[in-house]
Order: structure tokens, then sequence, then C-alpha cells
């Protein structure tokens, strides 16, 4: 088979930034022409799922993968934050390591690097992808609501420095408050390479052919059209359904087997559920471990909760065997599964924008409790903005705080009956967006398409 495009896929290889994009390139693969090739560009760790799987999965046939250094000396001790320190020694290797990667992935296939598409985070692209005159389709895996805040950094900075505490004058934000920003926006570059990253990003994202969003139109029309005002090109993609809920495979592309939680799931009752995830990376302090623990045994109410082993030393002593009847402890879920099982009432999560998105697509309310990044933004628009859920009290899990959130959303007359129908709207015009062939997500994927494969 003749090769006609090679789209170069440059990876971020940190938190959750590879999952979504590799899926992407995965539907992009089943849907383009057989003549696209995909080089992806990633350190080892990040690529290490994609060879793995490459074994016995056709879909990767036209997907092969290329490691770039992550720029950590040989025998090098970390100090401190090591995921920071991690981060720092990356940027530093870009965009050297990249480059060396390009080189080598044109050589192995004998065509010429046709299109980058890349997480947005690597903005150096821009210039790469101009120095060789490809398109650049920069992929934010992330809400619409935080590439705004990223895009207004500037605007919020001087907001800051004014002693403001509304961010009114971004459209979509009317309510949200500056604590609600991202830490990064708020920041001087000086003070954190992933505030310079960011802001490096968003002024050089209006350069984009176009900037794929991994979200829908319709959850925030205004953001949307302001977006759209700003970037050359903006196409929201959401997961279609049936690749959101790929049966046991995560977005990784790693296989489990954990049948065991969804079975118990199927003995509970409908929305009575207590689903409990914070990610891969967030575990809530000790004694929040012990008043959310506290609330859960006070409510009675059926949970199962996603808790790897060694987080389990900071439950209250007996507590899971007092806990037994009603109360599922696991140390990974297929989250996606248990969402779509009908069982869960309510997420408590900690606000990351995956999670929020899968809990939409299966109309659960959520309770966030936010721990970095962008999780502060998204809880503040779940809670004030969609109106899907709600905040813990004081951004803390307490035992009284927590019991209130659980009650209000599965029991609550008013609000909580308000929140499971506003969730149930939203889920409702996720699933119009990706169908065939006037969704707007589904029209959007087109359109990427056509962008990737222009002559």
């Amino acid at each position: 088979m003749r090769v006609s495009w090679h789209v170069a896929v440059f990876v971020f290889p940190f938190g959750s930034h590879a999952t979504p994009l590799l899926n992407l390139v995965k539907r992009i693969t089943a849907s383009a022409p057989e003549n696209v090739k995909f080089s992806i560009l990633g350190t080892a760790e990040s690529n290490r799922p994609i060879y793995s799987g490459a074994k016995d999965d056709d879909e990767f046939t036209n997907i092969k993968a290329y490691n770039v250094s992550d720029g950590v000396p040989k025998d090098h001790v970390f100090t401190g934050n090591a995921l920071l320190e991690q981060i720092g020694m990356f940027i530093n290797a870009t965009p050297g390591n990249f480059e060396k990667a390009m080189k080598e992935a044109e050589e192995d296939t004998g065509v010429k690097i046709s299109c980058l598409l890349t997480d947005a985070f690597l903005w150096f692209a821009a210039d790469l992808a101009q120095k060789i005159g490809v398109p650049w389709i920069p992929f934010w895996p992330a809400a619409s609501c935080s590439l705004s805040a990223h895009l207004y950094t500037d605007d919020i900075r001087r907001l800051v420095a004014a002693n403001g505490k509304r961010v009114e004058m971004i459209p979509g934000f009317e309510g949200l408050s500056i604590n609600d920003m991202p830490r990064e926006v708020l920041l001087d570059n000086e003070q954190s390479p992933l505030a310079l990253l960011l802001h490096n990003m968003a002024l050089n994202l209006p350069r984009a052919t176009a900037v794929v969003v991994n979200s829908f139109e319709e959850i925030d029309p205004a953001l949307t059209l302001d977006l759209k005002s700003k970037l050359q090109k903006v196409l929201k993609i959401i997961p279609t359904p049936s690749m959101a809920a790929a049966s046991k495979k995560t977005s990784s592309f790693r296989v489990y087997d954990n049948d065991e939680c969804l079975e118990w799931l199927k003995k509970q009752d409908d929305a009575s559920v207590v689903y409990i995830g914070f990610g891969s990376v967030c575990i809530p302090p000790p004694d929040e471990m012990v008043g959310l623990a506290e609330a859960l045994e006070t409510c009675k109410t059926p949970f199962l909760w996603s808790l790897k082993d060694h987080a389990r030393k900071s439950l209250p002593a007996g507590f899971v065997d007092r806990t037994s009847g009603y109360g599922k402890f696991v140390s990974w879920a297929p989250q996606m599964e248990v969402l779509a099982s009908g069982k869960v009432g309510v997420f408590v999560s900690h606000g990351g924008w995956i999670s929020i998105l899968e809990s939409i697509s299966n109309g659960v309310p959520l309770i966030c409790r936010p721990f970095f990044g962008d999780h502060g933004l998204n809880s503040a628009m779940v809670e004030l903005k969609w109106r899907i859920g709600m905040r813990v009290k004081d951004g803390v899990f307490t035992k009284n705080g927590t019991i209130n959130a659980i009650k209000l959303i599965l029991d609550g007359e008013k609000e909580g009956k308000e929140i499971k129908e506003n969730v149930k709207l939203l889920k409702g015009l996720a699933t119009d967006a990706v169908k065939l062939p006037n969704g707007s997500s589904a029209r959007n994927f087109q359109e990427l398409l056509e962008v990737i494969t222009k002559p």
C-alpha cells in the first residue's frame, strides 16, 4: 500500500493527556483512507500500551510508535515534586526530541510528514509545522471552559492585579470568580514552567489550522462562539457512544477483567449507588478520607469505591468490615461501564474533564472535590453553569458536608430533581451531537478528516 498522507502525532505523556488523543487517532484510522499513516511520537512510557496492543489489534495497522526522549538524565534521582520535575525536563528536551523522532518516522516510511496532530500543550509544533509547510492541528483533551481561561490569561492576570473578583468579561463565565480559574492562569510565568507552557500555548493557538476540543458544542454555546471568534477553526468532537463504551478496554489500550464490581452493581437498585473515583493520581488527604468514610457509613447508601490498596490505610479502623453489607471496594473500576449500568445515582469525582464527560454521557449527577489544574473550573461549571451536580462544601470532604451533598442529589425533592433533569438533558444533547450525518460532533469529525487528507 502506498502511503499518501503521513500524520505525526505528538503526545504530552503526563496525566490523562495521552488517552483521549490516542483514542482520537484510533477513531480517525477507522474512518480515514487506508493510505493515511500515523506515527505516534511519545516517550517510551506513553508508547508502551501501543506496543503491547499492536500484537493482536487490527486497529493498529496504520499506526506505529516512535520514542522521544523524556529529557531525564540517566540515574537521575528526583527530589521534591517528581512529576513537576519530570514535566520540566521533558519540556526542556523539546523540540529537539520530537524533530529527531520525526526524521526517524520519515526515513522509516519513506514518506514526508504531511500534518502535525499534537497535544495542544506542545505549542512549539506551530513553528515546526510552519517550517515544513504542513497543517498544525492541536488537540485540547479537556473542557472548552479551561481552554477559554488560558486564552484569556492576560486579561485574567490584569484583573487579579486590579483586585477584581469576577471574570464576567469571558463569555460563558458569568457568575464565576477568580478563585475558580486554573492556578497556572493566575501565576506569573516565572513562577511555574507549566504556567509558561500554557501561556505560550494560548499565544500560539490562533496559528493552528484547526483546534480539536474533546467536547460538544451544545454544552456551552457562548464559549463555543467565543472560541470560534479567536481561532481559525474550532472542531468540538465528543467520543462516540460505541467508543466510549468499548467493552473492558480502557482508553489507554490496556485490557482489564473486572467483572466482580459489575456483578455487584447488578444486584443494586437503579440509581441508588454512590460511585467514588478520583482518577489515577488524586487521593484525598487522610482527614478527608475519614470524613467521606463517616458520611458513607452514616448514610448507609450502597457505594462502590475505586481506591488503590495502599490508600485504604487512611480509612477509619474497621470501616471496610462494617460497610461490607452495602459497600464495595475495588482497586480499579471500568468507569464507563459502571456509569452506564443505570445503578449509579451520583458520581463523587475529582472534577477531571474525562470523568465529567463520561458522567454526562450516562446521565449521572456529580459531587466534585477538585484537586488541581482544571478541576476547580470544571467543578464550578458543574455546579453554577451546567447545574448537573455540586461541589463539596468549602472544597473539602467533611462528614456533615458530604452527607448533605449525597442526600441532596439522591433524595432532594427540588434541587436534586433539577440536577437529575439537567444532566439527562445534557446527555440527550451529547447523544444528538454524535448522530450521523448532522450531529455537530459528527460534522466536525468529517471536517477533521478533510483537513488531514487535504491534497
